[in-house]
């Protein structure tokens, strides 16, 4: 089934996208500033609205929660066992500063996993996506689509490790002080993710409050790409709590003994 969706959903999220460069192309106009003090757009109105529309002509019955929509009481969802979580705007920073690092994030979650994930950015005409026992691809452009993994890593190279552009704060920089030489990637939005999903970094520590939107999609597209997403206490990431709001996580390849070291080391 979820290889039949997933072309659909990459259609659906390159659809939001053309309407985010609408108004990119146009205007940055803020609608409103919601209650975490961040922006709201009209980029992100139109998107959620083509991403609503799209997925109920599926006709799947599945529920959506997403940022812009009013938030349901956990007693009402509490018993959902499959439904969307979207991010019709992830990035309205960086949109508003025009340097293009936005996406538009589909996820589909089914008992509090992401099992299928799409990350599109309508700027740089590049679009992440994947799901459970199908794989993770990256296509970028007019190109054919491309598989992609997590990469492996040898101690004799650099350590590439992937940091948010607008997020940087002094226990994450703890953290990177303790890993010895490494280099350093500042980018946007959910693309940070897909950055460890296709090999480019080893690794992205989050140190800081999200929100289950910003990472359900890039989430998913991890796990099918062979990486995980973990909690300090080294389990995975979940969806659909009763608190919607994500605490620290690191991004890299199950496989990285060095990184899982530092990560303990860091956790004592």
């Amino acid at each position: 089934m979820l290889e039949k969706l997933l072309p659909k959903i990459v259609m659906l999220a390159v659809s939001a996208g053309h309407a985010v460069m609408e108004v990119y192309a146009d205007s940055t106009d803020i609608v409103a500033i919601k209650t975490d003090n961040s922006p709201l757009t009209h980029a992100d109105l139109a998107s959620d609205l083509i991403i609503r529309e799209g997925l109920q002509e599926l006709g799947l019955g599945w529920p959506l929660l997403s940022e812009e929509s009013a938030q349901l009481d956990f007693i009402e969802r509490q018993a959902w066992q499959r439904f969307w979580l979207i991010d019709p705007l992830d990035g309205t920073k960086e949109f508003i500063k025009r340097n293009g690092e936005f996406t538009v994030n589909i996820a589909l979650i089914e008992n509090g996993v992401p099992i299928l994930g799409v990350v599109y950015a309508p700027a740089l005409k590049t679009c992440y996506y994947g799901a459970s026992g199908v794989g993770a691809f990256v296509k970028r452009g007019d190109l054919n689509p491309q598989p992609i993994v997590v990469a492996s890593y040898d101690v004799n190279e650099i350590m590439r490790v992937v940091i948010s552009r607008s997020h940087c704060n002094s226990r994450t920089q703890k953290l990177l002080d303790q890993m010895g030489e490494y280099e350093c990637i500042r980018i946007g939005s959910s693309l940070k993710m897909c950055l460890v999903a296709e090999g480019a970094a080893h690794f992205y520590p989050r140190l800081g409050q999200t929100m289950e939107w910003d990472t359900a999609a890039a989430h998913a597209v991890v796990c099918a790409a062979g990486g995980c997403v973990q909690d300090r206490e080294g389990l995975q990431l979940r969806y659909n709590k009763s608190d919607l709001r994500n605490l620290d996580f690191f991004v890299f390849s199950s496989r990285n003994k060095t990184l899982s070291k530092v990560i303990n080391n860091f956790n004592s």
